[in-house]
């Protein structure tokens, strides 16, 4: 059994009393205080912060959208419709194909410091589709989403999706979730396909309130879910009940860049004592990154989080949203953790753009970056 000390830097672990040092053994945080250890970290002035939870991402799909994109910056509005784009090349591409991308993408996420993701399907629409999209998200992580009332395809698609669809889903998936838009599903349809799901086991989140203002929000406090995701157009109503039915906000200021659309009300869930949480909503269309440092920086400037809000959203934000125990480095935790080459977590937001991240530690392996360790005496 061995165990690593890192020592010489800041250490941010959300606990209540300062972190001196950072102990590991057997992957997982023993210790905040300096001991000896077989391996040694030496930080040379630079910081610890807990691994970033990405609590949406749209990583399995074919394709590409970037035709799209140019559009969007030529001046055309976004619109729920190019879904379908990515749908298309979804169910042509192969299982292999669609594989060998996500891992890409899952690769990069772990490189930007994420040691926790969650991966939703939605791209697929067909009982077989959705399925082998939850089959190659299983690769990739343990959170898994099922999201076949992503946009309508067709007469009974509800009945498909709550039915059939579900039967050959649920087994592959920790949580459901549906696109409570117009142009997508309006409120009973939501409410038919989540309740189905949690009828199976499965958590409960929902995309809600991102184009215009509706009743999406209300819906997840209505059903107890873990999270309302977006959450740009929102009613101090809304907030209330988003509150009062402890549902976390994931927001994803990344999806609002690329598509200069307003971007969410974060100081106002904050003030309310609201959770929030930020993701990178990664998929082809609307938030093509994969980098958290990059939504913290958003969040900071964007959503005026302080440089601290915006971490602690990024990490244990991220972890309520999905109901695990991750985003922090408590002694027992998990030793999942990010060296930034800095000083402090502000430069995040401080440096945007630049790559920070020097090393990224799951479970106590050192699994990105170099291995700048040296030997106790």
């Amino acid at each position: 059994m061995t165990s690593t000390l890192f020592r010489g830097g800041s250490i941010t672990t959300w606990a209540d009393e300062p972190a001196t040092a950072l102990v590991l053994e057997d992957g997982l945080v023993v210790s905040h205080d300096e001991q000896p250890c077989d391996e040694v970290v030496e930080l040379d002035g630079r910081c610890v912060v807990p691994g970033f939870v990405d609590s949406h991402t749209h990583l399995v799909f074919g394709g590409d959208r970037t035709a799209e994109f140019e559009s969007r910056m030529a001046g055309i509005p976004y619109a729920a419709g190019g879904i379908r784009t990515t749908v298309a090349a979804t169910r042509a591409a192969s299982t292999e194909e669609l594989a060998s991308r996500a891992r890409r993408l899952a690769d990069e996420c772990l490189r930007s410091g994420t040691t926790t993701i969650e991966v939703k399907s939605g791209y697929g629409l067909t009982v077989e589709d959705e399925r082998r999209l939850l089959e190659v998200a299983r690769g990739i992580t343990s959170h898994t989403t099922f999201l076949g009332a992503h946009v309508p395809d067709g007469d009974g698609y509800v009945d498909l999706v709550t039915g059939p669809m579900l039967d050959a889903c649920a087994p592959l998936a920790t949580a459901v979730d549906a696109f409570c838009e117009e142009g997508a599903f309006d409120v009973d349809q939501c409410r038919e396909v989540l309740s189905a799901g949690r009828a199976r086991g499965l958590a409960v989140h929902l995309h809600a309130n991102q184009l215009r203002p509706g009743g999406g929000v209300r819906l997840a406090a209505e059903l107890g879910a873990l999270s309302a995701d977006h959450c740009t157009h929102v009613s101090d109503e809304d907030i209330t009940a988003m509150r009062d039915a402890r549902v976390a906000a994931v927001l994803v200021p990344a999806a609002e860049f690329s598509t200069r659309s307003p971007y969410a009300p974060a100081r106002r869930l904050l003030d309310a004592a609201v959770t929030v949480a930020l993701a990178t909503d990664c998929n082809p269309g609307t938030s093509f990154t994969t980098s958290m440092p990059f939504v913290i920086a958003l969040a900071v400037r964007e959503l005026r989080l302080t440089p601290l809000e915006a971490l602690r959203a990024a990490t244990l934000g991220g972890a309520t949203a999905l109901a695990v125990d991750a985003g922090h480095l408590r002694v027992g935790a998990h030793a999942d953790l990010v060296v930034l080459d800095a000083p402090s977590p502000a430069h995040l937001a401080y440096r945007p753009g630049v790559d920070l991240v020097a090393q990224v530690w799951r479970g106590g392996t050192l699994v990105s970056g170099p291995a700048a360790r040296s030997r106790c005496r």
